[in-house]
């Protein structure tokens, strides 16, 4: 039954790998904002990141968002419980997106102000060549803390519930919206989108996350800007782009040792600055 189980995720997985690749691909090549290969350094490892993540990574966040929402769930006030059950699904949809990227924006700022969690979303911000696919590239111990910020305040606000009989369609719909936005915001695209981009989430937006210069630790949201907005850490020029991406440290080459290699501390994944604010000593 659980080798069943596996195959049917991991043909999924490649159908939406698949599927990616045939929309990503040619769109960056028509509408690139720099140029560069197909076949590029890290993308042997980037697989690697989207089949571990995808399969194991995925996995093991539901079984603690279950645990999570259970122990929410009855925790919270019955005006309350009523109250979230009485939303119709789009409302619950927009309010989950809220309330996740509420979390995850801290859980995220949080991986660049901590040296301890920074070890981890290093790998993450390695890409020198930023891609749709560096969206999967992520140690699982990264993307499983930062989620789980998201998870946790989705649980706790009783917007998932525990006991329910027919799936959580609303935390479906917004958990596959969030993934979809994310290979987007990662694409290699010089599209701008005017004052939507004070809305929602842009290539452009995102290029400024990855900067690896005097700008670098700015534009944490991955849907809503908002949130850089009200915490003071949104960038976005009209017409300048990021010209360095990555990290001052240089990760190891192969999947196997950027996994490994976190779980150590010969240091070399730290950068050569802190954030303003926060010491190397902190952790």
């Amino acid at each position: 039954m659980a080798l069943h189980a596996l195959a049917i995720d991991t043909a999924r997985s490649a159908a939406w790998l698949a599927l990616l690749t045939l929309l990503f691909v040619p769109l960056e090549r028509l509408f690139a904002e720099r140029p560069q290969p197909v076949l590029r350094r890290q993308l042997a490892a980037d697989l690697g990141y989207y089949a571990l993540n995808s399969l194991g990574t995925v996995s093991l966040l539901s079984v603690l968002s279950g645990m999570l929402a259970t122990l929410a769930w009855h925790g919270l006030p019955t005006v309350w419980r009523g109250w979230v059950d009485g939303l119709g699904l789009w409302p619950r949809v927009a309010l989950t997106l809220a309330v996740s990227e509420l979390g995850a924006y801290w859980g995220h700022r949080w991986s660049h102000e901590a040296p301890w969690l920074w070890r981890f979303h290093a790998v993450h911000h390695g890409a020198e060549e930023v891609d749709w696919l560096t969206a999967s590239r992520g140690h699982p111990i990264d993307l499983i803390f930062t989620r789980l910020c998201g998870l946790t305040l989705i649980c706790a606000s009783g917007l998932v519930r525990p006991d329910a009989v027919a799936p959580n369609v609303a935390l479906l719909l917004a958990t596959v919206f969030s993934i979809a936005w994310g290979y987007f915001i990662h694409a290699n695209l010089r599209w701008r989108f005017g004052w939507l981009e004070s809305v929602i989430a842009t290539p452009a937006f995102h290029r400024w996350h990855h900067t690896n210069d005097s700008w670098r630790d700015r534009n944490y949201a991955s849907t809503l800007p908002v949130y850089d907005r009200l915490f003071g850490t949104f960038h976005l020029p009209v017409a300048d782009m990021p010209s360095v991406y990555g990290i001052d440290a240089k990760l190891p080459p192969g999947f196997w040792r950027q996994l490994i290699e976190p779980l150590g501390f010969s240091g070399r994944e730290k950068r050569a600055s802190t954030p303003e604010g926060f010491s190397a000593d902190s952790a």
